[in-house]
């Protein structure tokens, strides 16, 4: 298997040939299979739970709550993009990726990765609005408004990673790739192509840290501005109730964050390849199992809802 052997211009099919993690011994390869298969329970479980939560519960029926619900669907969507396919991988040793299907899961996989960026940003819009302008906040935060700032956030994401995927697709491809990774990660792909990686390289790293950075500087912006009106308040008890509003959307954005820090740390530095295979799996992993356990611990109306509907 010769990730540059370029011998595929017969119009052979092409496949890609995942690694995993190169240097994980196949003793551990069942112990791995477990960790991420409670990990990806604990996603599905918790999301789910959220989601009938929100919907059965009248009380739920906010904006705030809508824009959860998003969140939550959108985090079964994305670790069911990769999270079956590692599976698969370290407990039958499937490696075996159809051209089609490893493109599809590139292109889903940054999709998914980058509506939660915009999801988040529309939630810090949403809690502004309803600290600092409260005498419109229902006005402006209207059902239709909340159903096109979502459905903006989706729009914008499904199409942004299209040129990036589409261009990486068009590359020079042996008829047996081998991906050092554990998925169709956008980076691991173009560095095993034949083709020169560089200018995919940093296309797709700009594309990554302005879908990523763009939105945080929207966050910060908006949190400033609610902080500077949190601080007008005149009682202690009104500044500590308008902030609790904001706690679970703040600890969810510096997960999102903190694990896009580690992807980033883990292929920047200089580390074997094992250290930024796991990087970007702890990206791919930690945001959707904790965002459901933050809004499950700290928001009591959602503690209240879930309870309800378990019992």
């Amino acid at each position: 298997m010769d990730t540059k052997a370029c011998n595929s211009s017969d119009g052979s099919p092409i496949f890609f040939y995942l690694m995993g993690i190169p240097s994980l011994p196949k003793s551990l390869f069942l112990p791995v299979f477990f960790i991420f298969l409670i990990l990806y329970l604990l996603v599905i479980i918790g999301n789910f739970l959220l989601l009938v939560a929100v919907v059965v519960d009248s009380k739920l029926h906010k904006p705030m709550y809508f824009f959860l619900t998003n969140l939550s669907a959108l985090d079964i969507l994305f670790t069911t993009t990769t999270i079956p396919r590692m599976l698969s991988l370290f407990l039958l040793g499937d490696r075996i990726l159809s051209f089609p299907a490893c493109f599809l899961q590139m292109y889903f996989f940054h999709s998914f990765s980058c509506t939660e960026a915009f999801i988040l940003v529309v939630m810090a819009y949403d809690r502004y609005e309803a600290i600092c302008h409260p005498l419109h906040y229902t006005v402006r935060m209207t059902p239709q408004v909340n159903v096109k700032l979502a459905a903006s956030a989706w729009l914008a994401a499904l199409l942004l990673p299209i040129p990036a995927v589409v261009q990486s697709s068009q590359m020079a491809f042996g008829t047996l790739v081998q991906v050092l990774h554990c998925f169709c990660d956008h980076l691991a792909v173009v560095q095993a192509s034949c083709s020169d990686p560089t200018f995919q390289t940093f296309l797709g790293f700009c594309c990554a840290m302005a879908v990523s950075f763009t939105p945080l500087l929207l966050v910060v912006l908006s949190y400033a501005r609610i902080l500077i009106s949190i601080l007008k308040i005149s009682s202690k008890e009104g500044r500590a109730k308008a902030f609790s509003t904001c706690t679970s959307h703040l600890l969810v954005v510096g997960t999102y964050y903190t694990s896009i820090a580690v992807s980033y740390v883990a292929y920047r530095a200089d580390l074997p390849v094992d250290f930024h295979i796991m990087g970007n799996v702890v990206y791919a992993i930690l945001t959707p199992v904790v965002n459901p356990l933050i809004y499950t611990l700290r928001n009591k109306d959602v503690k209240a809802a879930i309870t309800k509907f378990m019992i």
